[in-house]
């Protein structure tokens, strides 16, 4: 069989050539087209539920949230496994599925069971799907530098104008905020008023949420004109909390700020982001979407944080926290160089030994060729360009290397003694 092979190959010069052109050429277009990253993404098919009910102890999010979403998502098909995790106000559902099912249909399959898991869920509470990336999505981190600004002016600042703007790059999954104090409204309420003026907690509460809403009205005509009504009831600021009221006392209506104090305040927090040991400060992760390309995308954000950059406050700008292209780029050019140093070192040693061009350019034209039809397997078999197949390969090219020194010195050797007895028969 090889050696049909190699008779097929000598006999029929142009169609091996032009074979070879063609994977080349095939082969560029891969590199071009291959997912590069920097780490191998090992993670499992999953899909995450995540679910939100404040202010319940944990054993309480299990026996609700948890273990019902838990009993309900193992129906779907293509599954491996379902897990829960409960914590206090928080429930998590991981949904293991199959290596070969498409992670989009799988998200799909499990939002369809979540409409029908909902209605055994308490009133209020919503599940949500978790971002399409996976645990190695995390490629870029960045923070502002925001001197004479207060953290909770930069968290507003990154929650309201940089994560959206960020957002908007192809192949970003989600910009996760951390950091600074998350703005919103605190009412301090005093039980002894509450008791006093005879007016319970979940009557403040209801207020609260009746009253900051906007309703609407209908259409009438007065005088040749068409007037439209509405009712305006969003929060704007404290004042329009202090002002709700909330009950009567004998004749007298009881509003927010005679029962409680309303101020502006930080979100709970639950840890800080520290930069160097300077100080606090805020930023965001950005999350990339599942199969993207990972230097692709970095260099699309930063293009963007340019952009965005333009828009920010005076003196508040990027700095990077943590690039991964940094690494992917070194990686690429590991390989680069190791190909470079073996086409160079074969040369050398094939000159020196054999003392013949021509066997050179065999090697010389072997290895390019080889690499090129790797990345058309990687690109085939849905494998990224990261450091594990990188390597891969550089290993490789020392055994194609060996293999073409081998071959080339063995044929130049036939040959030489095929022509040295043709010489000699010639003599006679």
């Amino acid at each position: 069989m090889v050696e049909k092979l190699i008779q097929f190959a000598v006999h029929n010069k142009f169609v091996v050539l032009t074979l070879s052109f063609f994977l080349f050429g095939w082969g560029i277009y891969s590199v071009q087209t291959n997912p590069i990253d920097a780490i191998p993404d090992l993670s499992e098919n999953q899909v995450i539920v995540f679910t939100e009910w404040m202010g319940r102890s944990p054993q309480l999010i299990e026996d609700q949230i948890t273990y019902p979403l838990v009993s309900n998502l193992q129906g779907i098909p293509k599954i491996k496994n379902v897990r829960g995790t409960s914590m206090f106000g928080m429930s998590f559902v991981y949904v293991i599925f199959e290596d070969n099912v498409d992670v989009y249909w799988a998200r799909t399959r499990v939002m369809e069971r979540l409409n029908y898991a909902q209605r055994l869920l308490p009133q209020g509470v919503t599940p949500s799907l978790g971002p399409d990336g996976t645990g190695v999505g995390h490629i870029f981190w960045y923070h502002l530098e925001a001197p004479g600004m207060d953290l909770g002016e930069q968290r507003a600042l990154q929650d309201w104008y940089v994560k959206f703007a960020l957002q908007t790059v192809k192949g970003v999954s989600e910009v996760a905020s951390f950091g600074g104090f998350g703005k919103q409204y605190q009412i301090n309420i005093d039980p002894y008023k509450l008791n006093y003026f005879n007016v319970p907690l979940m009557d403040v509460l209801n207020a609260v949420r009746k009253n900051n809403n906007d309703v609407g009205g209908r259409k009438f005509e007065m005088s040749d004109m068409a007037y439209i009504v509405r009712g305006l009831g969003y929060i704007k600021n404290t004042k329009d909390i202090e002002d709700i009221p909330i009950g009567n006392y004998g004749s007298v209506p009881v509003r927010i700020r005679d029962v409680a104090s309303v101020q502006m305040g930080g979100e709970l927090r639950l840890g800080i982001f520290d930069v160097d040991g300077e100080g606090e400060v805020v930023g965001g992760i950005v999350v990339m979407r599942y199969g993207e390309n990972a230097d692709a995308v970095i260099k699309d954000v930063k293009l963007k944080m340019k952009e965005v950059e333009k828009g920010l406050p005076p003196n508040v700008k990027f700095k990077v926290s943590y690039d991964r292209s940094e690494l992917i780029e070194a990686a690429v050019a590991s390989v680069k160089g190791t190909l470079i140093e073996e086409m160079i070192t074969v040369s050398i040693v094939v000159l020196i030994f054999l003392l013949h061009w021509r066997s050179a350019i065999i090697i010389l034209i072997q290895l390019p060729i080889s690499v090129a039809i790797g990345f058309i397997l990687l690109n085939a078999f849905g494998i990224s360009s990261n450091i594990m197949s990188l390597t891969g390969i550089a290993l490789a090219i020392g055994v194609v290397v060996d293999d073409g020194i081998v071959m080339v010195e063995n044929a130049y050797r036939h040959l030489s003694e095929a022509q040295l007895k043709k010489e000699k028969n010639e003599s006679l």
